[in-house]
């Protein structure tokens, strides 16, 4: 059986779902298609971006307890260079805690590191090889 390259859903646990939401509708702009006491859900291009309490995903899961966040990390890459550090500023307006200051890495491009409320690490980047299409997606070995 061939199973399709994709991700359907990622959720992240989070400690406080109402903080949550306000960041991800404060820091980055999105609004979740759906949601309620446990959990939010955001319409990305290709794919579910979910936040829920992380006692009610623990449950959901079996796990006895989830791994910390930090374990992992996401990445939300921008079209242009100069939007790096400004995207960074409004995240860290909103609430997340500053990591790493945005810079040039060896390979190129420019890229710095913030954490979400909950200790989530977000790379905000921008990498002239992978270029993003009309459909918002990065798409790589153009």
């Amino acid at each position: 059986m061939d199973m399709q390259q994709q991700i359907a859903v990622l959720t992240l646990g989070v400690f406080d779902l109402e903080r949550s939401t306000k960041f991800y509708q404060d820091g980055f702009g999105w609004t979740p298609v759906f949601e309620n006491d446990e959990i939010a859900f955001y319409q990305m291009n290709g794919f579910v971006f979910g936040t829920w309490l992380k006692g009610a995903l623990e449950e959901d899961t079996k796990a006895r307890e989830l791994p910390p966040a930090g374990a992992m990390s996401l990445a939300h890459n921008v079209p242009e260079e100069g939007e790096v550090r400004a995207v960074m500023e409004t995240l860290v307006a909103a609430g997340a805690t500053l990591l790493r200051e945005a810079d040039a890495p060896p390979q190129g491009g420019v890229r710095g590191y913030v954490a979400d409320p909950d200790g989530h690490i977000w790379e905000i980047a921008w990498n002239p090889a992978w270029p993003i299409n009309e459909e918002g997606h990065v798409v790589l070995g153009v």
